[in-house]
């Protein structure tokens, strides 16, 4: 059996209690841009490898802005993942998109201020393409599986990813509203578009908790009400993730694997040895 994880999984750190989930092991990893999150705990699914990585640290200590996303995405990456699932809490800012239910998105809006955005920085640079941030073909899988749950779901919407870690002003919400988002969440950028310049399919399962604070009848967010929804549905977020792990065949290739053919710009005999060094694991098959 082939010992890369077919799927990781980004999101909260008790999401790896999974009843059937064997041979567990957890692993250290280190890498040029520092140390993940968390320790990254693999385990098998069916016979299949999965690696889960707790995005806020084991017990949450790290804020959104905190988390050390490129180091997260990188060491995914050194450990042969191609494919990320996020599980994540999310505000809807849509009448229809109700407390409980699932929405998969399909783009994203940056409101973010202070994080890396990029590998790519001085010395080596590159212009990925993002229309399409989020991976079609493992978006399905995840679709496919969490339709076999029951679970009420919504395929598509626009996240605006905020930069927290505090709660938006009615003023803020009601802005987002206007400006055409679906949901509001904190984490997904710069994920996203850093799993995509690892060439790495990533998808969002993100469960609805709040209102936000824009609707007039219901309660507002609060850490509370965040966290009982959450409870609720880790048993859902399990069981959709045992059924993509099914469902995956480890065979097929998807374009995100080939994000990069296009994307350096830099000429080679202009590039640093040291950010050469640095990248390598996500441009060696271009620059060698």
């Amino acid at each position: 059996m082939n010992n890369e994880p077919v799927l990781a999984v980004i999101g909260g750190s008790g999401l790896y209690e999974f009843d059937d989930l064997n041979e567990i092991r957890q692993v250290e990893v280190d890498t040029p841009f520092g140390k993940p999150s968390s320790p990254i705990t693999i385990g098998t699914l069916n016979e299949k490898p999965v690696a889960f990585l707790a995005r806020h640290g084991i017990g949450h200590t790290l804020s959104p802005s905190e988390v050390p996303y490129r180091a997260n995405i990188y060491a995914l990456k050194s450990l042969g993942v191609r494919r990320i699932v996020s599980v994540s809490a999310c505000g809807s800012l849509r009448e229809a998109y109700a407390p409980g239910h699932i929405v998969i998105p399909n783009q994203i809006f940056d409101f973010t201020h202070h994080r890396n955005r990029t590998f790519f920085e001085k010395g080596l640079v590159a212009h990925v393409s993002v229309a399409n941030p989020f991976c079609e073909n493992l978006s399905d899988v995840l679709e496919e599986a969490i339709k076999e749950t029951g679970a009420e779901y919504h395929r598509g919407g626009t996240y605006i990813t905020i930069e927290g870690p505090r709660f938006s002003t009615k003023g803020e919400s009601g802005l987002y509203r206007q400006w055409g988002m679906d949901i509001i969440g904190m984490t997904a950028s710069p994920e996203v578009f850093l799993a995509r310049e690892a060439e790495m399919c990533y998808t969002t399962m993100a469960h609805v908790t709040d209102y936000d604070v824009w609707h007039v009848s219901e309660e507002t967010v609060s850490v509370d009400m965040v966290i009982r929804t959450l409870m609720k549905n880790v048993k859902l977020a399990q069981d959709t993730i045992k059924k993509m792990v099914e469902k995956i065949d480890p065979s097929e290739s998807c374009n995100c694997e080939h994000a990069l053919q296009d994307a350096l710009i830099t000429s080679k005999n202009h590039i640093d040895s040291t950010i050469r060094q640095k990248l390598d694991l996500l441009v060696k098959n271009y620059l060698d």
